[in-house]
């Protein structure tokens, strides 16, 4: 699962819906909301180094598909399995979170 802060997890969730082929699998929320996790496959956290995000191994998420159940203690799901498709592609969420971060930079300069 890839841990963003929840402002960045929301505008990569918001590009990733718009893309042409819709690519984002199951978001989990923290219980205060100020994370979003996407689940993504297994083995993405040996190779995940964006600065600003976290990728762990979570229980239930050894597959390409997600559990019924969040996998995460104290967290629910933004966007449920049944909503989305499998897990989210590591490559196209490292470019949508990028972008995100873009988006946000430039906005804060705004105000």
């Amino acid at each position: 699962m890839v841990t963003v802060p929840a402002r960045q997890g929301l505008e990569a969730v918001d590009i990733l819906r718009r893309g042409a082929a819709p690519a984002v699998g199951p978001v989990l929320h923290d219980g205060s909301c100020d994370t979003l996790g996407f689940l993504v496959p297994p083995g993405t956290a040996a190779g995940w180094d964006l600065p600003g995000s976290a990728c762990t191994q979570t229980l239930g998420a050894r597959s390409r598909r997600a559990p019924a159940d969040p996998p995460v203690t104290g967290s629910g799901w933004l966007l449920p399995p049944e909503a989305t498709g499998p897990v989210t592609d590591p490559e196209v969420l490292r470019a949508a979170l990028g972008e995100a971060a873009r988006l946000i930079e430039a906005a804060d300069r705004c105000h």
